[in-house]
């Protein structure tokens, strides 16, 4: 697992080594396996921050970038926004889009950057501390790859021009573990088409705590902020102090990280089921063969 830290035992001169531990995790970042398994996929450990990336051209989604933000969060891990590509907008564009952030609750740090002019690199520079992980998480084509050889101060790392869409080509194609010259670490890894919401349900209050502060003003403890009276959620929206798509982009992660458990849940079960059933039938094999 990358970002693991393990304890060794060095051989022939410290031209091999034994893995004798793995130390335990501080922090995870997984997703629900692609596709129709409901499981678990571990991507990376032991991560303090996250660069979330987004470009301001083409690939740019709050309702993404939230979904990013909750699986980030339920790891323990900072999140970090990062605007790729501003060098292809506006200052007035890039405004608009960082208040679209605002506008939807998101309080994370913002960085935005251009990796041909090179402004915010020193910034976002700043932010990879020694001895500190960071892993970089994306759409294919936002720039990762070039962000991270901009920081590493070469150009080691394949990259590949953008489609005529504008959109990136996918380049990364397994996740590498790269160590800076002052001693920070990146973790880049393929960007992930698919982020499936499974157990994320303290990443979800935590990336909707705003509709969580007023969800306790409900008339009704289990208000689902649709049509009930006296919910205080629809009155914000009323007020224009919530925006619609930020309340049904949480309803639908917490409804689909709800469904997906339950059927995580009702597997483990049955696989105990089986488990046991397995156990009861060999020990009565071994009964009968001793008989």
């Amino acid at each position: 697992m990358r970002g693991d830290w393990v304890c060794v035992r060095y051989l022939d001169s410290r031209s091999h080594a034994i893995i004798q531990r793995v130390l335990p995790r501080r922090s995870f970042l997984r997703r629900k396996a692609a596709g129709r398994d409901i499981e678990f996929q571990m991507i990376a450990a032991n991560i303090d921050v996250a660069f979330v990336i987004q470009s301001c051209q083409f690939d740019f989604n709050v309702r993404r970038l939230e979904r990013y933000l909750v699986i980030v969060r339920e790891g323990h891990i900072e999140p970090v926004l990062i605007l790729t590509k501003t060098d292809l907008v506006s200052a007035e564009k890039l405004d608009e889009l960082i208040d679209q952030i605002r506008g939807a609750g998101i309080d994370a740090k913002i960085v935005a950057l251009s990796n041909v002019t090179g402004a915010g690199i020193d910034r976002l520079r700043e932010l990879v501390l020694p001895g500190k992980t960071c892993c970089l998480l994306g759409s294919s084509g936002v720039g990762k790859t070039t962000l991270i050889n901009r920081l590493a101060g070469g150009s080691g790392l394949e990259t590949r021009e953008v489609s005529h869409t504008g959109e990136g080509r996918h380049t990364t194609t397994r996740r590498q573990l790269i160590v800076l010259e002052h001693g920070g670490l990146l973790i880049d890894m393929p960007g992930m088409r698919e982020l499936g919401m499974l157990g994320v349900g303290a990443g979800i209050d935590e990336t909707f705590a705003d509709i969580g502060e007023l969800a306790r003003n409900c008339r009704f403890n289990d208000c689902s902020h649709a049509s009930e009276p006296g919910c205080a959620v629809r009155a914000a929206i009323e007020r224009h102090e919530l925006k619609e798509e930020h309340l049904q982009n949480y309803v639908k992660l917490a409804g689909e990280s709800a469904f997906h458990e339950s059927s995580y849940v009702e597997r483990r079960k049955k696989d105990r089921a089986f488990g046991r059933f397995v156990h009861s039938v060999m020990k009565h094999k071994d009964r009968q063969d001793g008989s």
